[in-house]
């Protein structure tokens, strides 16, 4: 096989155009091609006036092992090595996955694929269920503390934009999470575009058909069963106690290979192993708030006069600076054509996150603009100290909005200026339940609120406009990833407890959809290492 990088197009480029491109790096008659698939498809627009796509495709050629390539950019390749999925079929027990969002998906798929017919604990409700109570609480703001934004199937990247770039190195584990998403109804585009993305609206098809997957194999769900408690007996766990409908019912699990794929909101899962012995530290994380822009705006910023062009969509953006405080703040999880949207999990708190559907058509863009914080930071040296200071900057958010889920919100000009907003101009906010006006140095201690104005300065020599006094920021954004690791070792098990194999963003290995899921394939395939 013969990969060829850094083939330059136009903005719109046929099949037929892209293999006479590649045939004339390889010195070669198109016809001589026997096959093309792209790999690698990204947008270079360093140069305002000349945007152009850069592709790479990996081509079968006739008699190619005859062929000498000049071309710095053709290269020979061997295929890419698929993961095998062993057949542990004959192991009468069953794992059990605790959590179904990225990681325990996949963890949970692996598992069923090797013949393990794992139960999938989920706490929350199914996607279907779990769409409606959401679509509630951003209408009225009644929260339903097991089915929100957070807790339910497909976890907290069910109402995201669904990117899929990683930084992870892109293996055979990364590579089985794409086939998978795919297979289950993603887009086909996402195996070969450099920032894949799937859009809150497929996800919520995707992850049921996974689901129904994982049920033909074998697997089982059991939906509102929530971890209360792990049974440890000479430093192995030999079962669980799980709650039902809200702990209205208990049970107790024989488990001897626990999948611990909790999100990084289980706050109360959290607790409960930190008093069960599970050894566990805080790590750092960031916190901020979601800035908001038109995104004709953000759109005509990166790509000068071909703004609007249907072959580019609505642009996005990734911007970091490194202050002389010391202090990172940088963006993140930036949802082009999106909204800023609830994400709180727990009553009298405020969460903000941004969430994207597919065709990112919305008038606004958002990100989260974060600032990096430290275990030096928190008030205590206690393992779950960084949940705690969560919670402080949530709690105050709630009431800085009005104390029903409103949001308090200032205009960028006003952060500034360290005055409160009292109305917003030409971006509109589009958090819902709503927001209030009001001034967010209130609720950040000055190490924060004076690196984001810093930041915000800093940024706009990089994008103009990032710090055009109409842009919004809607406070807190706290949950960018788990302010916990829960200690593992090479075996990808706890080092406190056997058989207990702590997974994904939740236990402090991941950040991000792809890295989550990749690692609840490494999971399960540690625990099929421990069966064969």
């Amino acid at each position: 096989m013969i990969r060829i990088n850094n083939i330059n197009t136009g903005l719109e480029v046929s099949e037929a155009e892209l293999k006479a491109l590649a045939a004339a790096k390889l010195g070669v008659a198109p016809k001589a091609i026997i096959s093309l698939q792209v790999v690698k498809k990204a947008i270079d627009a360093r140069n305002k006036s000349k945007l152009h796509l850069v592709m790479a495709v990996d081509v079968a050629l006739e008699n190619e092992n005859k062929l000498k390539f000049a071309d710095k950019d053709v290269l020979r390749i061997t295929p890419e090595e698929k993961l095998t999925i062993p057949d542990c079929g004959k192991c009468s027990e069953r794992p059990v996955v605790v959590g179904s969002g990225p990681a325990g998906m996949l963890a949970g798929l692996v598992l069923a694929e090797a013949g393990l017919r794992p139960i999938i604990l989920e706490r929350g409700r199914p996607v279907e269920e779990r769409l409606q109570d959401v679509d509630l609480f951003w209408k009225t703001g009644h929260l339903k503390p097991e089915s929100n934004v957070q807790f339910g199937e497909g976890g907290a990247g069910t109402f995201s934009d669904g990117k899929l770039m990683t930084g992870i190195k892109k293996d055979r584990y990364v590579r089985k999470v794409f086939e998978a998403f795919v297979a289950a109804g993603a887009p086909e585009d996402i195996l070969y575009l450099a920032k894949p993305h799937i859009g809150t609206d497929k996800l919520a098809v995707m992850v049921p058909n996974i689901r129904r997957r994982i049920e033909a194999l074998g697997g089982e769900y059991r939906f509102g069963h929530k971890l209360q408690g792990l049974k440890i007996k000479d430093g192995k766990l030999i079962g669980i106690e799980v709650g039902i409908n809200g702990g209205a019912e208990k049970l107790e699990l024989a488990c001897s290979r626990l999948v611990l794929a909790i999100g990084h909101s289980a706050r109360d899962t959290f607790e409960m192993l930190n008093a069960a012995g599970v050894a566990m530290e805080a790590k750092p994380f960031s916190v901020g708030v979601r800035i908001e822009h038109q995104q004709q705006m953000i759109d005509k910023a990166q790509y000068g006069s071909w703004a609007g062009h249907k072959a580019l969509g609505a642009a996005d953006y990734k911007l970091a600076v490194h202050l002389p405080n010391g202090r990172s703040v940088y963006t993140f999880c930036m949802c082009p054509g999106g909204e800023v949207v609830a994400a709180a999990s727990e009553e009298g708190r405020v969460v903000t996150n941004g969430m994207s559907r597919y065709a990112r058509n919305k008038p606004n863009a958002n990100a989260a603009l974060l600032v990096g914080v430290t275990p030096e930071d928190y008030e205590s040296p206690h393992p779950l100290a960084g949940m705690y200071f969560q919670r402080k900057f949530e709690e105050a958010a709630f009431r800085l909005g009005g104390g029903d889920y409103k949001a308090p919100a200032q205009m960028v000009g006003d952060f500034l200026r360290e005055k409160p907003s009292v109305k917003f101009g030409s971006v509109q906010p589009s958090y819902t339940p709503g927001v209030r006006p009001a001034n967010l140095h209130k609720i950040m201690p000055e190490y924060m609120s004076e690196s984001l104005k810093a930041a915000l300065v800093e940024m706009d020599k990089k994008l103009r406009g990032f710090a055009s006094f109409d842009a919004v920021l809607t406070g807190m954004e706290t949950r960018s990833s788990s302010p916990i690791r829960i200690m593992r070792g090479a075996d990808l098990m706890s080092v406190a407890v056997e058989g207990l194999y702590p997974c994904g963003e939740g236990a402090g290995y991941a950040g991000g959809i792809t890295s989550a899921a990749a690692d609840g394939v490494k999971t399960a395939m540690a625990i099929c290492d421990t069966i064969k």
